[in-house]
């Protein structure tokens, strides 16, 4: 068995080499004198009203007070349960200065947050936002996957992870990921997700009409906000591990250092205070770090319904780092850095026939004329690498984010050269690596209480390079009488530089205080395998006629470049008298940008009932439904076309999206539940890029037409079409939540559920496409999964233990997400048999 690598430490400690930025700009910030400023009034040290015509951001000076303690709270409703209340707090000690060091901080921080809010706007479209409590109370808890995390929100539909992992409105691929308000370039896609839920603090999805600072990727923003509950010099440790082989051990720890601020101690942990002569000192640098190394037998999706793949061994390393700082009372400094390093096998799939695959079949290599398909060996290994350095300033009624970023991909992917050939007629050795570097700005500025001015830009180059060595037999004639078995290498490689451009403006005019109108307009320039622009108008409605009910509406014209490794051109005559040669006569042009006309309208309503006298501890329920409709042009598809494991992109000469979502989530007290369905189709026509990778063999259930044939006089459902995906959820907290006493979690008081979380949740999926032109559908499904933890203090230990047990696919459901047929499909794929997982961690 392979060893573990931990590579992730090795980059996290390289990425904190960018710290170095951080620090010398604190030395500068130590290094300045200044007259010392008045304290602040308390009107100035407000945060700033969080409605649109609030007065501009006001930052706050170095020194925080916290409100004291000044009246006794009122009386609350005693709970039904009241053996199970929260045995009596022991009185705070003091807080060190350290800790008042980092609390000045985090709440500088947290108003900097809120200015970060008030540049990037979600106006207009609908969005479903998940927290860290939450993805941590699930079954999994935080050793999902970002991606196995976003199927529990509305609209987005399982794959496997060759084809993408997940699907947002039945669109392919097309999802933009931005960290803190930053977007993250395009890369190479492969099986394995780059990110670890451990730092996200809240996680939104954004769809709909989305307003003109978001471009080029627009079916689904997915908004990542880190923690900020992590620099306070604490962290955790924990490992998690059960069915098929599965091992996790993960680590994570902030805190904040350098401070050269004074401060005052008091006897109440409610009180910190500093000195007036102290608002032009550093406040300190907030850091915190995460990493993760997986192993298991199910890198990849089991190919067969049997419970353990064969030929499926994958390690995956994954880590994350943040730090930001002060440069000035009105300039933050960031930075975000990741990697992940994979390795898989790609699993097997046994009795798969020998001499049926190629132009014509290879039927004899090197004398070898059998194969068992068992013994495959064909593996991928994927590396990613990327960074955000961002400068925030917030002065006078002007916020402001430029950035700076880069990524780095590699995939390769190494076939078995004899059985690929026989089993698949032509064994290709891919390698695919991106290099991204860029900038982006963004800004707003509240010109009056009405209007709020939005613009920005952004600008990258991509070096892209796609390496191509794949081994096929000769032929003079190709009638399959006259195959050389001695395998020869045609290489194909392409090099590439891309670039991408994009501006905006966009006005948010607060008509009344009950409607709202946000417009913009985008231009976006690309320049890679094509040149080609677009002048993209955004326009979007909100009405508010209650304080709980919101409608909205809107219309967007999108412009969406390929990704360029996947968009790379093949030279095909190269395979000529091979066999791996294509179809040359149905044409081989270029790919294309998507161009698109998105509407979108909506309403979403809140509901409180059950309030307390005073109007508190209500029981919330949010409903909303949103409906689209999406026309395009040049639709971007892509998909696996041949043994290599990685995606080609072409276009569809029109296409159209249609659909309805609706949510639903319900809290009460201890209890939270919530659910989505969503109905929808994606259809499309006529191929007009990398025609080739369509079939020209007449079929007999198309009429007797190729598959390109019946493509372009047809309108076909997309091979990632599914008409009814759902989700939902529910946890159950015992205690309010809180952890179990010592005495409580070892028996002392007796049985007691303190510190116990129930949770469950499920997807279905009414089945992806298969068959010639994805005319038929993979059968229904439904996964359901359990978890329960308990989260219980030690004796004589203030931070406390978590003990979680996870069932995955309780009833064991046997599913296919694909079965090996239609477009752009070329292996079965199942969904996870039942597994129990067990996992255990400690807070620092």
């Amino acid at each position: 068995m392979p060893v573990a690598r931990p590579v992730f430490i090795k980059h996290i400690l390289a990425s904190g080499m960018a710290s170095l930025m951080i620090c010398s700009l604190a030395d500068t910030a130590r290094s300045q004198t200044a007259e010392p400023t008045p304290a602040p009034s308390p009107t100035e040290n407000a945060p700033p009203s969080p409605t649109t015509n609030a007065p501009a951001t006001v930052l706050p000076q170095t020194n925080v007070q916290a409100p004291k303690q000044a009246a006794k709270p009122a009386r609350q409703k005693p709970r039904a349960v009241a053996r199970e209340a929260a045995p009596t707090a022991p009185a705070q000690a003091p807080l060190s200065p350290e800790a008042q060091a980092a609390a000045q901080l985090a709440a500088k921080n947290a108003v900097f947050d809120q200015a970060r809010g008030n540049i990037y706007t979600t106006a207009g479209t609908t969005s479903a936002t998940i927290s860290h409590d939450t993805i941590q109370d699930l079954p999994g808890g935080t050793n999902q996957s970002v991606e196995q995390v976003l199927q529990q929100l509305p609209g987005v539909s399982q794959d496997s992870a060759a084809s993408g992992l997940l699907h947002v409105r039945n669109d392919h691929a097309n999802v933009q990921f931005r960290i803190n308000g930053v977007l993250l370039p395009d890369g190479v896609t492969g099986f394995g997700s780059i990110f670890d839920t451990s730092f996200i603090g809240s996680m939104s999805l954004v769809t709909g009409a989305l307003p003109a600072e978001y471009g080029l990727r627009t079916t689904g923003l997915v908004d990542i906000t880190t923690r900020t509950d992590l620099f306070n010099n604490s962290g955790s440790v924990g490992v998690y591990g059960g069915s098929h082989g599965t091992i996790t051990p993960s680590m994570e720890y902030g805190g904040t250092f350098g401070s050269t601020c004074p401060t005052t101690t008091t006897t109440s942990s409610l009180t910190y205070k500093a000195p007036a002569a102290a608002s032009n000192c550093f406040a300190g640098v907030q850091y915190y770090f995460t990493g993760r190394y997986t192993q298991n037998t199910v890198g990849i999706e089991n190919p067969t319904s049997s419970y353990n793949a064969i030929h499926d061994f994958s390690q995956q390393d994954r880590g994350f780092a943040y730090m930001s700082a002060f440069v000035d009372p009105t300039t933050r400094v960031s930075l975000i850095a990741g990697t992940s390093y994979n390795n898989y096998q790609i699993p097997n799939n046994p009795g798969q026939p020998v001499g049926t695959a190629g132009s014509p079949p290879v039927t004899n290599v090197n004398g070898v004329t059998n194969f068992n398909s068992a013994a495959l060996n064909e593996n991928q290994v994927e590396k990613t690498e990327f960074s955000v350095l961002s400068v925030q300033k917030s002065v006078d009624g002007f916020d402001g984010q430029l950035s700076y970023f880069t990524r780095y991909n590699e995939l390769r992917f190494t076939p078995d050269p004899t059985g690929d050939l026989l089993l698949n007629g032509i064994a290709s050795d891919i390698g695919r690596i991106s290099y991204t570097n860029g900038i982006a700005g963004d800004g707003s500025y509240q010109i009056n209480g009405s209007h709020t001015l939005r613009a920005g830009f952004s600008i990258s180059a991509e070096q892209a390079t796609v390496e191509n060595t794949s081994l096929v037999e000769r032929c003079t004639i190709c009638d399959g009488t006259d195959n050389n078995p001695n395998p020869v290498g045609i290489t194909d490689n392409v090099s590439q530089l891309g670039w991408l451009a994009g501006v905006y403006v966009q006005d948010e005019w607060k008509v009344t205080d009950k409607f709202t109108i946000n417009a913009g307009l985008r231009f976006d320039q690309m320049e890679e395998f094509v040149s080609a622009n677009q002048l993209s108008p955004r326009l979007s409605f909100t009405y508010k006629p209650f304080e709980n009910t919101t409608f909205h509406a809107g219309y967007a014209r999108y412009f969406t470049p390929p990704t360029l490794v996947e968009a790379a051109p093949t030279n095909i005559n190269l395979f000529n008298n091979t066999t791996g040669a294509v179809p040359t006569n149905q044409g081989n042009d270029p790919v294309l940008p998507e161009r698109s006309h998105y509407f979108d309208a909506g309403v979403d309503q809140k509901f409180k009932f059950g309030c307390g006298s005073d109007g508190k501890n209500c029981s919330n329920l949010e409903l909303g439904v949103d409906a689209y409709y999406k026309i395009a042009t040049d639709l971007l598809d892509n998909g696996l076309f041949g043994q290599a494991l990685v995606l080609s992109a072409f276009n569809y000469a029109n296409g159209y999206n249609e659909g309805i979502e609706f949510k639903g989530k319900y809290t009460s007290g201890n209890l939270q539940v919530y659910g989505n369905v969503a109905v929808a189709q994606q259809r499309a026509s006529d191929p007009v890029s990398n025609q080739f990778l369509f079939g020209n063999t007449p079929l007999a259930d198309l009429g007797g037409m190729t598959e390109f044939q019946y493509l372009q006089t047809h309108f076909i459902y997309t091979d990632h079409n599914q008409f009814v995906t759902a989700s939902a959820g529910a946890v159950y907290s015992f205690c309010g939540g809180r952890p179990a006493t010592a005495a409580e979690a070892f028996g002392d008081d007796g049985l007691s559920w303190c510190g116990v979380k129930l949770s469950a949740d499920m997807i279905y999926g009414s089945g992806l496409r298969d068959g010639d032109a994805n005319i038929g559908t993979v059968p229904s499904y439904t996964q359901v999964n359990i978890g329960i933890k308990r989260e219980f203090l030690l004796p004589n230990d203030p931070k406390p233990m978590t003990i979680r047990f996870d069932v995955v696919n309780l009833f064991d459901t046997i599913y296919e997400i694909r079965d090996g047929s239609g477009i752009g499909v070329f292996a079965p794929q199942f969904g996870p048999r039942r597994g129990f997982f067990l996992g255990i961690s400690k807070k620092i």
